[in-house]
């Protein structure tokens, strides 16, 4: 064990789980915030199915990114804060400033705090959402030179992203003082789940294989496992390269959901057996967007290709993620192995 500590906030979310683990794994000493302390054992309990036990070299604090109060108890002693929480909704809220406000005040909670503390270098956890939406289309990858365009008309979501991350380069310009900030901006994240609670993303791959679909929209996104995610994290908190220095985490191309299902068919076989093989006409996907406001996004992106190049991460910090096949049979294995699908039965 090293004498260096990682605050990672969020430490029951699905990516700030498998940052703590690689962390730990790494031989830091590691605090998480939760917005409740009654979450430490749940995420203790995902930790060891990670095949982490953490014991003492973890350690845990109370704080929610919509108050002040714990965040200087959190990020004290901390030499690295991994920024990794995302403010929680049960119900997307209607009024897009619910969705921006705590997303914006969130983050510069936690930057004022860690740069007060004597943090070395943050890294935030941002999204491609603040990357490639609001433009024409472009058969042109999307780098980290790119930005989304706020008054593009774009999901209030993908609008909080970027508007969040925004506001942690700006306040670094203006008062981050000596604390440097480092940014990774994910695609899609999938990949092995160590218990019940995970992303919408996964939910995606969970309702192909419980068959909840009767055929695949006509979507296409790029895809990036959790394990290779939370890597990128760690390089980029540690490498001289990447101060002040933004990444986007692809494991690729992007891939339709129709790809994806057939991914799922070819490797699991039986086990897949309720994944649909065809594809669902745009009309009927509008139509069902009508009645289910889930739907609206992808109703609104149907055939839209937005491609998107990690070369910079690659190059600068030596990442080398898992295919897109990998990490989408691997989200599905894990979903079996744990008795989460429909039939609750594990294989």
């Amino acid at each position: 064990m090293n004498d260096e500590t990682i605050l990672v906030t969020g430490g029951s979310g699905f990516l700030a789980t498998r940052c703590i683990a690689q962390a730990l794994e790494a031989g830091y000493r590691v605090r998480t915030s939760v917005r409740t302390l009654e979450r430490e054992a749940a995420v203790r309990q995902d930790l060891k199915a990670a095949g982490i036990e953490a014991g003492d070299a973890l350690g845990f604090a109370a704080a929610d990114l919509t108050s002040d109060d714990g965040w200087p108890a959190a990020v004290a002693g901390c030499d690295y804060v991994l920024h990794v929480a995302s403010p929680f909704y049960p119900v997307l809220p209607e009024n897009e400033d619910e969705l921006i406000v705590p997303a914006r005040e969130g983050t510069l909670r936690v930057l004022r705090a860690a740069r007060d503390a004597g943090v070395r270098r943050t890294v935030v956890t941002s999204s491609f959402a603040a990357v490639g939406y609001g433009h024409p289309d472009t058969d042109r990858p999307f780098t980290e030179e790119d930005w989304t365009d706020v008054e593009g008309g774009i999901a209030p979501y993908i609008k909080s992203k970027a508007l969040a991350e925004r506001a942690a380069w700006d306040f670094m310009a203006r008062e981050g003082g000596a604390m440097e900030l480092s940014v990774v901006n994910p695609v899609g994240v999938f990949g092995p789940v160590l218990g019940p609670d995970f992303s919408g993303s996964i939910g995606l791959i969970k309702a192909l294989m419980d068959g909840d679909m009767p055929g695949t929209p006509r979507m296409y996104f790029a895809v990036v496992d959790v394990r290779d995610t939370a890597d990128l994290h760690l390089r980029a908190m540690t490498s001289p390269d990447a101060a002040g220095q933004r990444f986007l985490a692809a494991a690729g191309e992007p891939v339709s959901l129709h790809d994806i299902a057939l991914v799922l068919r070819e490797r699991l076989g039986e086990r897949a057996h309720r994944v649909p093989t065809g594809i669902l006409p745009d009309e009927m996907v509008r139509r069902a967007a009508e009645h289910n406001p889930a739907m609206r996004e992808a109703a609104g992106n149907l055939g839209r290709i937005r491609r998107v190049s990690s070369e910079k991460a690659r190059r600068v910090l030596g990442w080398n993620p898992r295919s897109s096949e990998d990490t989408v049979t691997a989200t599905a294995e894990s979903l079996i192995a744990l008795g989460l699908l429909k039939d609750g039965r594990q294989h």
